[in-house]
Order: structure tokens, then C-alpha cells, then sequence
């Protein structure tokens, strides 16, 4: 099986990945995309990283597009992409519990007012709060997909009440107003595009925060930054934006309610999404199910 690697990837990145995809399928061939481009026709799977638009258009022998990522989004809008081929995303278990543990720091930081004593160390002042229980903090989380369930699972032995939403789940306006935190873990589709915008932070409860961990494009900007300056939303945790890196002049980067992540809740970890990569070439080898194939109808 030959196999071409292509993405937006630095070569150091690129060498750690190939060292682990070599080392879960050995009897396989990897192939960069400048290699592979001599022979194109060899070439039965892809194995992508936000690959650049029209790279795949060569291989016209595909079989199945794997991604090394678990958002889909960018791939799928390249209209090169041969429709007829199988894109598998990236479900890997040790990434949804890196989610997991990041949303329960956001969450425990939001619910104790962390990020509000971080603002008065910077200030010199030294002030307490009151010191509320788990119980009386409930948290919503959108999305029901696996990262969703494990962030679910995670805090609900801690004491928070949780509810979940999806896109098939019904008004989510009187959810919004019945929930103190609010965790986006959405994948974006045409649906949930620009999702989070002044109606949908008018809809929360005063006081409540938003955490976005899906995607940039989920979020529209003014209309969150409006929110918080009003104080109608008293704190935002954000991990991912509609430009990465942000830009500088951005002002996400020194707003005192909004706390930022450089894209990094729950990064990839080489060793098990390679392990997930070579069970389904595996299975794609050996005529079985390949796992977390993507609906194109509804992106993800």
C-alpha cells in the first residue's frame, strides 16, 4: 500500500509524524507529496493535513482520504476533492480526554472566579469572593459527537449539572438561558457557521461565560467582544479563531474578560493518532469498515 502524506505542516512536524505512521503500519509505503506526484496512480490512500487545494487532484486511484485532524472543514471545501472518494476524520481517544481535561480547568477557572482573581493580582487587589459549590454552576455543552460525550463524562462526577445540545436537539435559545457556561465543541458546517453571534450571546443568561473549543468560524467577533463589553457576558475562553495565529492587533489578545489558547485544548498526539490512522488502513486493506467516515451532506 502506498500511501502520500500532504498538509500545512512545518518539516519538523511532518518527520515526527511520519516516524510514528511508519512505526503503527510498517508494511506500508509513505510517501511525501513530492515523491508521490512521479507515480500518482500508485498511490490508494492519502493520509492529509489541511492539504493544499487541488494537491489531492493527481491521485485519481484513491480509496480513502484519511485526516489527522478531527475537524474536516477546510478539506472539504476544496472542490478539487474527488467526490466519489471516502474521507475518514480523525476520532482519537487520547485527544478527547486531553478536551476533557482542558474544559474542566475552563470550567473549575469560570466557576470559581480564577480568571477574576488573576485580574485583581494584576491590580494589586486583594479581595475575596463568595466560594460556590459545583452543583449550583450548570454547564451545557454543543456537541454530542465523542469529544462532547467525554467532556460530559468528565465533569459530571465533579458535581456540575450538565446538559448537551446538537444540532438535531431542538430550540437551543431556552438551553442558552438556563445555563451559567456554555462549551462549544461543534464541528463547523454550513449550519454552525458564524453560530455564536449577537443573538445567540443576547440568549445566554446575564453573567454566564462562553467557552469556545470548536472553531473560529463559529464565533463572530464584534459580536462577541460587544457582549462582554456590555457585561452582558462576563468571560470568554477561547482556543480557536477565524485567523491563526491571531493577529496582533486583535483585540482578543488584552481584553480583560477573554482568556486565549494558541489552538491548543487538545492537541494531537502522534503515537495514538497513528494508531488510529493504521486501523483503518488496516481495515480498508483487508475489506472491512473504515471508521468515522464523513457525511458530506452535513460535513463532519
Amino acid at each position: 500500500m502506498k500511501v502520500v502524506l500532504a498538509g500545512d505542516l512545518d518539516a519538523t512536524e511532518w518527520q515526527a509524524w511520519q516516524a510514528a505512521l511508519a512505526e503503527a503500519l510498517p508494511e506500508a509505503t509513505w510517501l511525501t507529496l513530492e515523491r508521490a506526484a512521479a507515480a500518482p496512480d500508485d498511490v490508494s490512500v492519502a493520509v492529509v493535513a489541511n492539504p493544499p487545494p487541488g494537491g489531492l487532484a493527481p491521485f485519481r486511484r484513491l480509496r480513502l482520504i484519511q485526516s489527522l485532524w478531527a475537524g474536516v472543514d477546510r478539506l472539504l471545501a476544496d472542490a478539487t476533492l474527488p467526490s466519489d472518494v471516502p474521507i475518514a476524520r480523525m476520532v482519537d481517544p487520547a485527544m478527547s480526554a486531553a478536551m476533557a481535561e482542558t474544559v474542566l480547568w475552563a470550567t473549575l477557572a469560570l466557576h470559581r472566579g480564577f480568571f477574576a482573581y488573576q485580574q485583581r493580582q494584576r491590580g494589586g487587589e486583594w479581595r475575596q469572593h463568595r466560594q460556590r459549590r459545583a452543583d449550583e454552576v450548570a454547564v451545557l455543552v454543543l456537541g454530542r459527537g465523542e469529544m462532547g460525550r467525554a467532556v460530559a463524562a468528565r465533569l459530571r462526577p465533579q458535581g456540575y449539572p450538565v446538559s448537551a445540545w446538537g444540532r438535531d436537539g431542538g430550540p437551543l435559545a431556552p438551553l442558552l438561558a438556563a445555563h451559567e457556561v456554555v462549551i462549544n465543541l461543534l464541528p463547523l458546517t454550513a449550519s454552525t457557521r458564524s453560530l455564536l453571534d449577537a443573538r445567540f450571546f443576547a440568549a445566554m443568561r446575564a453573567g454566564a461565560a462562553i467557552v469556545n473549543f470548536g472553531r473560529g468560524g463559529h464565533v463572530v467577533d464584534d459580536d462577541l467582544l460587544a457582549a462582554l463589553d456590555s457585561g452582558h457576558l462576563r468571560h470568554a475562553v477561547l482556543d480557536v479563531f477565524r485567523t491563526e495565529p491571531l493577529p496582533p492587533s486583535h483585540r482578543f489578545w488584552a481584553h480583560p474578560r477573554v482568556t486565549m489558547l494558541p489552538h491548543a485544548a487538545a492537541l494531537t498526539d502522534h503515537r495514538s493518532a497513528a494508531a488510529v490512522v493504521a486501523a483503518n488502513l488496516r481495515a480498508l486493506r483487508d475489506g472491512r469498515p473504515v471508521a468515522h467516515l464523513v457525511d458530506h451532506v452535513r460535513g463532519y
